[in-house]
Parts: structure tokens; C-alpha cells; sequence
């Protein structure tokens, strides 16, 4: 196995790099490392698909959607693939990633962006749903680390405590869902959700990561009358 370093940048966050694993005989697969920290890769991209598909199931009109977390794109381009989705608004906080994305360095990344539905949105997703208007999306993913424990970055773990969800769910309309990707399960997670939703459910995925068995996570809270 060979890796081979074909981007990197240095923010507040720390750095970010991409790289490429190649091995004889297969095409080269595309990693993304924060702090040296593993995030994704284009191996496995199930979760990603998953968590769109989790959340797009659960919403008669999911027109407008906001993605947290750009990535590689895969949890966006699973949102696109829906035709009743009008809107996505992806909200990613580190601008080298959305340069890499656009100007195909990320060899997927310019087709991707094509979408006229698509805005991208450089900033950190807690400000940028506190500034937006209330009851203004049909649903929140949440795919901007490895969940609440195993944070790439430690500010991260604002993203999961009340008043992070409880902005979620303000910007969410009636029956709008906020879905959140884990690296592992979170009976703390799902409870604060619960809390400020009044509901929460969490759905296990078995994956194959770099030839080891995972099991990945999402966690789904819905806007009812009741919460």
C-alpha cells in the first residue's frame, strides 16, 4: 500500500490533508485526515448515502435541506439524488476543502458542485443555523466529525449538547428531521435529543473500513407537535 500526500492546508483548526492510498491493480482511493485524525475516504461511502437516506425516508417534502459538513460530497450528492429536493445549503467551516471540491483536486468534486440546487456556505454550521429563519428547512444532517466521541476537533462537541439541537430544531419546520452521523453508539446523544425533540432514534450500520468491521451510527429526532 503506498500513499501519496496530494493536498494540505493549515487553519485555526489545525490541518487538513489529503491523500491518496494506491495499491497495484486498483484505482487510487481518496482520504481525508484532520490533525492526522481519519474522516473519510471514496471506499466507503455507505454511511454517508445512509444518513441522507435515513433522513430523506422520513420527510413527505424535504424541499429545502441543509447539509452540515461538506466531506467528500457523498451525503450532498445522496441529497441531490432525490428530485424532490429544491434546495441544499451545505455548511462547511474549512474553505482549502470547498477550494479542493471546486477546483477538482477532488477529482468528483466539480461535478458534484455543478447542481444549481447546491450553495455553498464557508462558515461554522452553529452560526449559520443561529442566523437562519425560523421553520426554514425540511431537514438538518449533521455529518461534521465522528460524533460526540471521538471528536476530530473539541470544539465539535457543541454540536451535540442542547442548545446546538435546540437551534436545529428552531430552523426545522413541522414534521422536519435532523439526522446526526456517529462513529459509535451514544446513549447521551440520543437522550439530549430526545430532550429537546421529544423523541430520538438511533440506527445502527455495519461497514467495511480499510478491511475491518465498524458499526456506524445515525441518530434521527423529528419536529412533532408534541416536542
Amino acid at each position: 500500500m503506498e500513499y501519496v500526500e496530494i493536498a494540505r492546508a493549515e487553519s485555526e483548526r489545525g490541518e487538513l490533508v489529503l491523500r491518496e492510498r494506491r495499491q497495484d491493480g486498483s484505482p487510487a482511493t481518496v482520504e481525508l485526515r484532520a490533525n492526522g485524525v481519519f474522516v473519510m475516504d471514496t471506499l466507503e461511502t455507505s454511511t454517508e448515502q445512509a444518513l441522507a437516506e435515513s433522513a430523506l425516508a422520513q420527510v413527505a417534502e424535504p424541499r429545502h435541506v441543509v447539509v452540515g459538513g461538506l466531506g467528500l460530497g457523498f451525503t450532498m450528492h445522496e441529497v441531490l439524488r432525490d428530485s424532490r429536493v429544491e434546495k441544499v445549503a451545505v455548511v462547511e467551516i474549512e474553505q482549502a476543502l470547498v477550494d479542493w471540491m471546486r477546483d477538482g483536486t477532488i477529482p468528483h468534486g466539480p461535478a458534484m458542485l455543478a447542481d444549481e440546487r447546491v450553495t455553498i456556505v464557508v462558515a461554522d454550521v452553529a452560526v449559520a443555523l443561529a442566523e437562519a429563519k425560523p421553520a426554514s428547512y425540511d431537514l438538518v444532517l449533521l455529518d461534521v466529525d465522528n460524533g460526540p466521541d471521538y471528536l476530530v476537533h473539541d470544539v465539535n462537541a457543541t454540536l451535540y449538547e442542547d442548545p446546538f439541537l435546540q437551534t436545529a430544531r428552531r430552523v426545522l419546520r413541522p414534521g422536519g428531521v435532523l439526522a446526526v452521523w456517529s462513529a459509535s453508539d451514544s446513549a447521551e446523544l440520543a437522550d439530549r435529543m430526545r430532550r429537546v425533540f421529544g423523541n430520538a432514534h438511533g440506527y445502527a450500520h455495519d461497514v467495511l473500513l480499510q478491511d475491518r468491521d465498524e458499526k456506524y451510527w445515525l441518530f434521527v429526532s423529528r419536529v412533532t407537535s408534541e416536542a
